[in-house]
């Protein structure tokens, strides 16, 4: 298995992991992107719709290659991780990339509702993207990776007896 410079893989479970400070890093830009959301939302819905589009392109990324991948955490390798100490704590790759599966879609139907003229849809929408995204940021806590166990468990498949 191949992994990208300065991932870590988990020898027992051979599951890729990162340091926990970029997704971190990551939460805490997307919370500003979704705060800019709501402002410019009382201005034009337009102008909000096409900045968490925007959004949503981020968390595809995310979601398709990874955290290494993702914009933000490009941003945090080259800028922000050269300037921190020693990596202290890890995170495994998967629940991350599921969290931003769920943040895609919760920006895409924002981007939706405020393009298509339903606003309270796209208030809504990225109203609930902000608090999960805050809550990772300030408190660490990834509402997308504590569901993660829950969505791998009902995507498995039963064997037939």
């Amino acid at each position: 298995m191949s992994i990208a410079p300065g991932m870590h893989t988990d020898t027992a479970n051979a599951v890729p992991q990162v340091d926990v400070r970029g997704p971190r890093f990551a939460a805490w830009l997307t919370t500003a992107v979704l705060v800019v959301v709501l402002l410019v939302s009382a201005v034009s819905s337009h102008a909000a719709a096409v900045i968490l589009g925007l959004q949503a392109v981020v968390f595809a990324i995310g979601a398709l290659r990874g955290p290494r991948a993702h914009p933000y955490g490009i941003a945090f390798a080259r800028l922000i991780a050269p300037r921190l100490g020693p990596v202290t704590d890890r995170e495994p790759v998967p629940p991350l990339k599921f969290a931003q599966l769920v943040g895609f879609v919760f920006a895409a139907v924002g981007a939706l509702g405020f393009a298509g003229g339903l606003p309270a849809i796209g208030l809504v929408s990225t109203a609930f993207s902000l608090f999960a995204a805050f809550l990772n940021a300030a408190f660490g806590i990834c509402l997308g990776c504590r569901l993660y166990p829950l969505a791998a468990r009902l995507r498995r498949v039963p064997t037939p007896v």
